[in-house]
């Protein structure tokens, strides 16, 4: 037996009555793990039980310990009824298996119910035996280490990036089993909950195996999603990057970063060279035939010629030599052989992480897409998982060959998504098409010569914009000049990527959010013919959506796109698309030309003075929006770029002609040269719709800034103040004649209303930056639309903000120590005006950040005061892979949780908004609990990945499915680094900042 799993209950506290004569509760606790099951002793007569049971031990193999969570079920004992059930606390064990982790799980656990929510707390202790075995045929992976961090985790440093690894397990939802009919909807809501963490542990499970094939011993941005298929089944599908990581040992390597984050990725994960002085073995030909033993499972002997590698990519014309100018012909051609041998045996070279090791990333060519759209009830055996898992290798073909094209053999920040719609399904793939430097991706280095080469080669600060593909064979008609950093290389006009901004990236002023919203309506079809008119829609939906992006992007004076998500999303009779990025400005690139109005329609007076008025609207616009985010660009003449532009006076003829044709050029190519303004034709109403929507994007209020990525570009003060929050909002659209252009206005005000409830509820922690603001739209039935946004902001102002953490820890002492009731870790307040009854009822939101004011240390002491006995007040969460004046020591595994929460009262419990809020509290709370009880004191990379809500108003009845994820850490203050340790300053037990505690 290679493991025994030890639990023991220790108490209860705060439990519902249960017996309604005796206003108490008979408790009793059912452990289960697998198929064996404990129970504890009847507590009589308390809502508080000390049940301090003996060590129930199970003896399971370790893969067991991977799949199964830990069930506790808390029930009131009857003698002669059947047992009530009070709630259940599922407990993940894998945390325990990794060596450096943990070693055991001890904290007090929210007891939850489907139905009533959180229902009091129980005391848990939990500790594993392993018994290592070495056996080559075992199922088991235990101590592959899972991260959801898209960047190398910050206390680790990478020795070898494997690549791709991807698994899906199918089972068939308990919700649609015959059975259903006959068992209570707690009944089912559970069989749910069981099924989804039994399957997303055996998930992990299996793609560990594929990471110890691969020889790797973590993976980094691990992205984990379900899809409800309704009849056909339920998936669970993962992607991730398989990778193999070493501890940075001395707390020396924490450098003392200056709050900055970029400063601090780029000194702590890849101090040295993995191993130094390979290159002094031999004589220095950059390629000799050498023996590696290569990553991927099998080891064998590469002998690499140049005619074996060299896959034509492209027409072979000069691999390197267009566009490497002259002295990098070779070099380049050499670089690039290297890097795809080494990618060669792998059968998807994409990398889910969206932040590199200095010198990773070489060149960046764009972004490339796919979609396509199935028919769930055409799978043949729907039980089977092979049916998706060929419509999604399909897809990463696809994106293969689309970077291919464009001269790049890997993808970087690559991501997988899916709507569904009854039958219908749509599958997304994204990613960034680039160029890697192939020091990562193998065992051993490359040879000496060619990295230092390599090194002067790359230009810091715009190597990665310049172009990967042949100038002479372009995949596309754009716009190429000559780099405006270093005047060697070819660069575009504009770049758009779905990674972070590169640490070393030269940025002129600040970046900002840009977002295209976009809706189309459809008939209602079924099956085949629904399908093919989906599939019609969808490449007209990506077209508009970045010619929206490309407007929107001149109008802010910016040229590069940096984290773009676009997401399509169908519904019954519709569908809704929703791309944010966050927009820059490179110094690299070219400057953006203006946008000009041209129109086709009979000169008549008040018509021309309408666009004249228009057109001025659009340049004090750009001239605003310049100043706003200070971007200013040193002049530059053009005789020194070889500027390509032809004289001002041709110049405005040859953009009138040539904007018949830029259609087919403009997703591509939007701008025509250097100072050029990109036209906008305005034939009919439509495209006057499309100025003015252009014109209707508020500016957010001074002192605000947002993006999407996880570092605010060119902004790097920032201090320790961070508030994580998460808005809903369900709003319901009238089905009276609903036309295109009243659907994009209306999602159009969906999500600029939801920015600005946000920048209001903000407003005390003046100035900060919203970031990593992530939006998923969905569609969760009829004429419903759904918008869930989580971001998080930070100040960055120093002496502002240093007043502001001691009100806060003030304040959060009062709070706790007001009362007893406050005891409960996991207080659910709402202001007294938190749910007033809307003037217009179909618009409902909800926004949920909870600040518990009690620490873990707390409980076990009542009566000492908080903040004295514990580190920590409150576990931190927040979206980022880092916590902003902070070091994080540790990382304790991955949290991943689902939850499933019904009512048959919703008006009783203060409407969708009410239920939701109070259903984000209690899944926050839940996860601050885990964390806690594994010894952490925050959660990075936080994430919900899913909030499906669906509603019957006319029943009273509503249920929301959440599924959250993050990285359970360990973080110490910089500032008590440089403390002794012994002299444990009180304040740091900053509580997060009470303001976002806001319910609209």
């Amino acid at each position: 037996m290679p493991g025994k799993l030890k639990v023991k209950i220790v108490a209860g506290r705060h439990l519902p009555v249960m017996d309604r004569a005796s206003d108490l509760t008979d408790a009793f606790v059912e452990v289960k793990f697998g198929n064996t099951t404990f129970k504890t002793d009847v507590y009589l007569k308390s809502l508080n039980p000390q049940w301090n049971s003996e060590w129930f031990k199970f003896e399971v193999d370790d893969e067991d310990l991977q799949d199964e969570p830990l069930q506790i079920t808390v029930l009131d004992h009857d003698t002669y009824s059947a047992n009530d059930a009070i709630g259940k606390v599922y407990i993940d064990i894998d945390p325990l298996l990794y060596s450096e982790a943990a070693t055991v799980i001890s904290g007090w656990f929210p007891i939850y119910d489907t139905i009533h929510g959180i229902r009091g707390e129980i005391n848990v202790v939990v500790k594993v035996d392993l018994f290592n075995d070495l056996n080559r045929f075992r199922q088991s992976s235990c101590g592959v280490k899972f991260f959801c961090t898209t960047s190398i985790p910050k206390c680790y440093r990478a020795i070898i990036i494997h690549g791709f690894v991807e698994e899906l397990v199918v089972n068939e939802d308990p919700e649609y089993q015959w059975i259903d009919r006959i068992r209570t909807p707690r009944a089912s809501n559970e069989a749910r909950q069981r099924l989804i963490s039994l399957m997303s542990g055996e998930l992990q499970r299996k793609i560990g195996l594929k990471v110890l094939e691969m020889r790797g011993n973590a993976v980094v941005g691990y992205l984990q999603c379900f899809d409800l298929e309704g009849e056909s089944g339920l998936v669970v599908r993962a992607i991730g990057t398989a990778c193999t990581l070493d501890k940075l040992s001395s707390p020396a390597a924490f450098l003392p970063a200056c709050n900055s984050p970029s400063k601090e990725v780029k000194e702590i994960p890849f101090n040295e060279d993995p191993n130094p002085n390979t290159h002094s073995s031999g004589p220095s030909t950059p390629l000799k035939n050498q023996t590696y033993s290569f990553s991927p499972s099998k080891s064998y002997s590469r002998q690499s010629s140049s005619s074996d590698t060299d896959l034509s990519l492209t027409p072979k014309t000069g691999m390197g030599s267009g566009s490497a100018g002259k002295e990098g012909g070779p070099f380049k051609a050499l670089l690039r052989q290297q890097t795809q041998s080494a990618l060669e045996q792998r059968e998807f070279p994409f990398f889910t992480l969206t932040a590199f090791p200095p010198g990773f990333l070489v060149h960046v060519g764009g972004v490339v897409s796919a979609r396509s759209v199935k028919l769930l009830d055409r799978i043949h055996n729907p039980d089977e998982p092979e049916t998706r898992d060929a419509w999604w290798a399909e897809i990463r073909q696809e994106i293969k060959s689309h970077a291919k094209a464009l001269g790049c053999h890997a993808v970087v920040g690559y991501s997988e998504s899916t709507s569904i719609c009854e039958e219908v399904c749509i599958l997304s793939a994204s990613g960034t098409a680039a160029v890697l430097n192939p020091r990562f991706l193998q065992d051993g280095t490359v040879e000496g010569c060619l990295e230092q080469r390599l090194e002067e080669n790359l230009p810091v600060g715009c190597g990665f914009c310049h172009i990967p593909y042949d100038e002479l064979n372009m995949p596309f008609p754009a716009h190429l000049t000559y780099c405006y950093n270093c005047r060697k290389q070819k660069v575009p006009d504009v770049l758009f990527t779905t990674i972070d901004l590169p640490t070393d990236a030269t940025v002129i002023g600040k970046g900002c959010l840009i977002q295209a919203r976009l809706c189309r309506l459809k008939k209602k079809a079924q099956a085949e013919a629904n399908a093919t008119a989906i599939s019609n829609l969808l490449p007209f939906m990506e077209y508009e959506v970045h010619t929206q992006l490309m407007n929107k992007l001149k109008l802010k004076g910016m040229n590069a796109l940096f984290g773009l998500r676009i997401q399509i999303t169908v519904g019954e009779n519709m569908l809704m698309g929703l791309a944010s990025a966050t927009g820059v400005y490179l110094a690299a690139l070219p400057t953006p030309g203006g946008i000009q109005i041209a129109g086709k329609t009979p000169n008549d007076g008040s018509y021309e003075q309408h666009i004249s008025h228009m057109q001025k609207k659009i340049n004090d616009t750009i001239a605003k929006n310049k100043e706003l985010y200070e971007i200013n660009p040193p002049e530059i003449s053009e005789e020194i770029i070889g500027s390509p532009i032809p004289e001002p006076r041709q110049r405005s003829r040859l953009l009138r002609s040539q904007s018949e044709s830029s259609d087919e050029v403009t997703e591509l190519d939007l701008s025509h040269g250097k100072k050029d303004a990109f036209v906008l034709e305005i034939d009919d109403t439509d495209a006057m719709e499309d100025v003015h929507s252009l014109l209707t994007d508020v500016p957010p209020p001074s002192g605000f800034y947002s993006c999407n990525t996880e570092i605010m570009p060119g902004i790097n003060n920032w201090t320790s103040e961070i508030q994580m929050f998460t808005s809903v909002r369900v709003i319901r659209l009238s089905s009276l004649n609903l036309t295109n252009q009243a659907l994009n206005k209306n999602f159009n005000d969906l999500c600029e209303n939801l920015l600005k409830s946000l920048y209001f509820k903000l407003r005390s922690m003046i100035p900060c930056c919203l970031c990593h603001v992530n939006f998923t739209v969905s569609l969760p039935e009829d004429e419903l639309i759904q918008v869930t946004v989580t971001a998080v902001a930070i100040t960055f102002d120093k002496n502002q903000a240093l007043q502001t953490t001691k009100t806060h820890v003030e304040k959060s002492l009062q709070r706790a120590s007001t009362d007893n009731e406050e005891l409960l870790q996991f207080p659910l307040e709402l202001c007294s005006d938190s749910l007033p009854s809307h003037p217009f009822p179909p618009a409902k939101a909800v926004t949920v950040e909870k600040a518990s004011p009690m620490g873990e240390g707390n409980f076990r002491n009542r009566s000492a005061p908080p903040c004295a006995n514990s580190t920590v007040g409150v576990v931190k969460m927040t979206p980022l892979s880092f916590i902003p004046g902070a070091k994080i020591t540790k990382y304790l595994g991955i949290i991943n949780m689902f939850f499933i929460r019904e009512t048959t009262s919703l008006r009783e419990e203060g409407g969708v908004s009410g239920f939701l809020h109070a259903f984000i509290a209690e899944v926050f709370a839940m996860v601050r609990a885990h964390v806690a009880a594994l010894g952490g004191n925050a959660v990075v990379s936080y994430i919900m990945k899913q909030c499906v809500f669906m509603e019957n108003p006319n029943k009273n009845q509503a249920q929301c499915l959440i599924n959250v994820s993050g990285d359970a850490v360990v973080f110490v203050r910089e500032s008590e680094l440089e403390v002794v340790s012994a002299q444990q300053p009180t304040a740091n037990c900053q509580p997060s900042c009470t303001g976002g505690e806001v319910t609209t």
